[in-house]
C-alpha cells in the first residue's frame, strides 16, 4: 500500500490562484492568545488543492521518518480544530464527520475540556495510581458505573486505549471464571495487540502477517439482518449453536460483543439478539462484554449503546469519546467480577492518567449540561433522513443503518440491492475521495470495504449535516 495521493485540481470552492497564495501565507499556527474557537470559522473552505503545498511538505518529511505501516486516509496535516472542523496547514477547512474515529464526540478543543485539562497541567501530570493515587481517577469510576447499563454494584479500573480495555476484560474474566476460552462475533473489531488482533474477525490490514496470535479465540456467527435476513431469535439461536458446539460453555470465559460493530460497518443486530446472548451467558456462567469503545459515551443518543437493546452487559469496554481526544479507556462492570483480580493484577504506568481523567469527568458534565444525548438523537434523525432521500434516488445504497450519530450506508453494485447485494468497494472509495477535495471527510468501513460511516461530533450544526449531506449528493453524482 502506497501512502502518497496525486496532486489534484484545485476544487470548484477554491478562489483564485493570487488569493489562494494569500490565505496559504495566512494559515500558520495561531499564537497562543487566539484559540482555535476564535480562529476557525463554521464552513468548509477549499483554497488550494488537496493535500496542499505545506502538507505536501511534511509528507515528504514523514515518508522518511514514519513506517509505511502508519497509513493516512488522507495526508493533509491538521493545524488546529474547534467543534466540528479541522483546518490544514494550508488553510483548507474540513467539515469532520470521523471525530477521529468517534473521539472528539463533543467536538474539537470543547472549551471546557480544554479548560480542565489545562488545570490539572498546573497541578501534577503523573503520580501512578497505583503508587500515590488521586480523586479524578475514583470520580470518572463513579460517573461511569452511574451510566452504565444494569442496576447492580459496579467498579472500574481505568487504562490508556481500547485494546488494553478489551486485554483487561478478558483476564479479569478469566480469573473470575477459571475458563480459558474467549468468543467474540463474525465481522467485529476489538484492536492492534496480539490478543485483540486474535479477536478481529478481517485480517488484513491489520493482523496479516503479524502471528502467531494468541489462541483460545473463537469467531461466532453475529446478526447481520441486511445479508442474513434473520430474526434476532433465530441469529441468537445461530450464534449459541456454534457456541456449544466448538467452545462449550463450560470452557467458555468471556463472550465479547459490540452492540454496535464499528469496524464491520456499523452492523445493528436484530431485535431481541443481543437480550438473547445474554439470557443464556448468564444461565450458563458465562461472562457477557460489550466493546461499547466506539458506541459508547452519548454517541448514539444513549449514554452506552447496550441500553437500545435491553442488554445489560457483565462487563463495559470504554474508550475514544471518554476523554475528548486524550488517552484514556477502561472497564467497567459488576463489582464481584472486577474484584477477581488480585491486588497489584491490574494497573499499568499510564493508566487513569490525572489530566486525561480531568478531561473524561469534564467531558460527561459537558454531555448533560448541553443535552448531548438528545442532540446525538436529532443529528441521527437528520442523517437518517437525508440518507434515505440519497438512497431512493441512487440505488448504489442498499442499506442506511444505524442509531443516533453512528449512521453508515452500505454501497452495493447499481441494481443488486434487492437481490444478491454485491458489494461496491470501489464506490465507496471514489466518494471518500470526492468528499475530500470538496472538504468533507468521511470514513470507511466494513468486512468488504463497501460502507461508508458517519461519525460527526455531537458539536455539528444541522447546517453542517446539511452542507455534508449535499456534497454526498454530489459525489454520488459523479460516480455516472
Amino acid at each position: 500500500m502506497t501512502d502518497t495521493l496525486p496532486n489534484p485540481t484545485v476544487t470548484d470552492e477554491s478562489p483564485s490562484a493570487s488569493t489562494a497564495s494569500a490565505a496559504t501565507a495566512s494559515a500558520s499556527t495561531p499564537s497562543a492568545s487566539t484559540s482555535s474557537a476564535e480562529s476557525i470559522g463554521p464552513e468548509r473552505r477549499i483554497v488550494t488543492a488537496v493535500p496542499g503545498p505545506k502538507s505536501l511538505a511534511i509528507h515528504e518529511r514523514r515518508l522518511a521518518a514514519v513506517p509505511v505501516g502508519v497509513s493516512s486516509m488522507l495526508p493533509v496535516y491538521i493545524a488546529r480544530a474547534h467543534g466540528a472542523v479541522v483546518e490544514d496547514v494550508d488553510g483548507n477547512r474540513f467539515l469532520d464527520l470521523g471525530a477521529g474515529i468517534g473521539v472528539t464526540t463533543i467536538g474539537h478543543t470543547n472549551d471546557a475540556v480544554v479548560d480542565a485539562a489545562r488545570a490539572q497541567l498546573g497541578d501534577f501530570l503523573h503520580t501512578l495510581f497505583t503508587i500515590t493515587p488521586y480523586e479524578s481517577y475514583v470520580r470518572v469510576a463513579e460517573l461511569v458505573a452511574e451510566r452504565t447499563p444494569g442496576d447492580f454494584p459496579k467498579k472500574t479500573v481505568l487504562v490508556n486505549s481500547g485494546a488494553e480495555a478489551v486485554e483487561n476484560g478478558v483476564k479479569i474474566a478469566r480469573r473470575f471464571t477459571r475458563r480459558r476460552a474467549v468468543a467474540v462475533l463474525e465481522h467485529g473489531y476489538h484492536g492492534r495487540t496480539n490478543l485483540t488482533m486474535a479477536m478481529n474477525f478481517k485480517a488484513m490490514p491489520y493482523a496479516t502477517g503479524f502471528g502467531p496470535f494468541a489462541g483460545d479465540v473463537y469467531h461466532a456467527p453475529s446478526s447481520y439482518p441486511f445479508r442474513d435476513g434473520l430474526s434476532g431469535e433465530d441469529a441468537a439461536a445461530r450464534t449459541i449453536a456454534y457456541l456449544e458446539k466448538h467452545v462449550g460453555a463450560e470452557d467458555l470465559a468471556i463472550l465479547v460483543v459490540e452492540p454496535i460493530q464499528g469496524e464491520g460497518g456499523f452492523q445493528v443486530p436484530a431485535p431481541g439478539y443481543l437480550p438473547a446472548l445474554q439470557r443464556w451467558a448468564n444461565a450458563n456462567g458465562v461472562v457477557i462484554a460489550a466493546d461499547e469503545i466506539q458506541s459508547g459515551m452519548a454517541r448514539t443518543g444513549a449514554w452506552f449503546a447496550s441500553s437500545h437493546f435491553g442488554f445489560e452487559p457483565d462487563l463495559v469496554f470504554f474508550a475514544k469519546g471518554i476523554a475528548g481526544g486524550l488517552p484514556l479507556a477502561g472497564v467497567t462492570g459488576r463489582a464481584p467480577i472486577m474484584d477477581a483480580a488480585q491486588p497489584g493484577g491490574l494497573g499499568g504506568t499510564f493508566g487513569g492518567n490525572p489530566v486525561a481523567a480531568a478531561a473524561a469527568v469534564a467531558v460527561i458534565e459537558q454531555i448533560e449540561q448541553q443535552g448531548l444525548l438528545a442532540r446525538g438523537t436529532q443529528i441521527g434523525e437528520l442523517l437518517r433522513d437525508g440518507l434515505l432521500a440519497l438512497q431512493r434516488d441512487f440505488d448504489v445504497i442498499g442499506e442506511v443503518r444505524g442509531i443516533g450519530a453512528m449512521i453508515a450506508i452500505e454501497l452495493v453494485r447499481s441494481g443488486t440491492a434487492g437481490t444478491v447485494k454485491t458489494p461496491d468497494p470501489s464506490a465507496v472509495t471514489a466518494i471518500s475521495a470526492f468528499a475530500a477535495q470538496h472538504g468533507v471527510l468521511i470514513l470507511t468501513a466494513g468486512t468488504y470495504g463497501n460502507v461508508l460511516r458517519f461519525l460527526p461530533s455531537l458539536a455539528i450544526t444541522d447546517e453542517q449535516v446539511h452542507d455534508a449531506l449535499g456534497v454526498l449528493r454530489e459525489a454520488l453524482q459523479s460516480l455516472a
